[in-house]
């Protein structure tokens, strides 16, 4: 099963797709789209999940660039005000809630406000603090990295170190 979602969950690309009882929503972080979370997919579903993947409103991949708003998002509470928007339009009731990066503390915010929605937040990699310049480096550090590789030699890899906390 796969659907799509109106209003603010059609705007940010949600998907609904396995037919589980548990839901798992997973949201990226900053400088990615949902497609990071291609390759768990299968392993989600094959346990008998719902899994829900959205696109922030910064993403590359949501149509409507005008839906970012650089005042409005300037402080993380936006975000969390969205992910509650999209939960309700979804829905969807104690989700365990899958945080990347930024993502993270977006959950956390969501779930101090609205605790009814979250039975569990995973954190990937998530920080307690976030700043609109922090999210420019971040988005330089990205395209020179991915964009640019030819500027950093022959770097043969990056080991990245993901820490996972885990809230009941």
């Amino acid at each position: 099963m796969s659907t799509t979602e109106k209003g603010l969950s059609s705007a940010l690309n949600a998907r609904i797709e396995g037919c589980g009882t548990e839901t798992i929503v997973f949201a990226h972080g900053y400088g990615t789209d949902q497609s990071i979370w291609d390759k768990i997919h299968p392993l989600v579903l094959a346990l008998n999940y719902r899994l829900v993947t959205f696109d922030w409103a910064f993403a590359g991949t949501v149509k409507d660039q005008s839906l970012y708003d650089p005042h409005k998002y300037s402080s993380v509470e936006a975000f969390a005000d969205d992910l509650i928007t999209l939960l309700n339009e979804m829905d969807l009731k104690a989700v365990t809630f899958v945080g990347h990066s930024m993502s993270g503390i977006i959950g956390c915010i969501a779930s101090v406000k609205r605790p009814q929605l979250f039975k569990t937040l995973i954190l990937v990699g998530a920080s307690p603090r976030y700043h609109l310049l922090f999210f420019n480096f971040c988005l330089l550090v990205w395209f020179v990295l991915f964009c640019y590789p030819c500027l950093l030699g022959s770097l043969g890899f990056v080991q990245l170190f993901l820490t996972m906390n885990m809230i009941s």
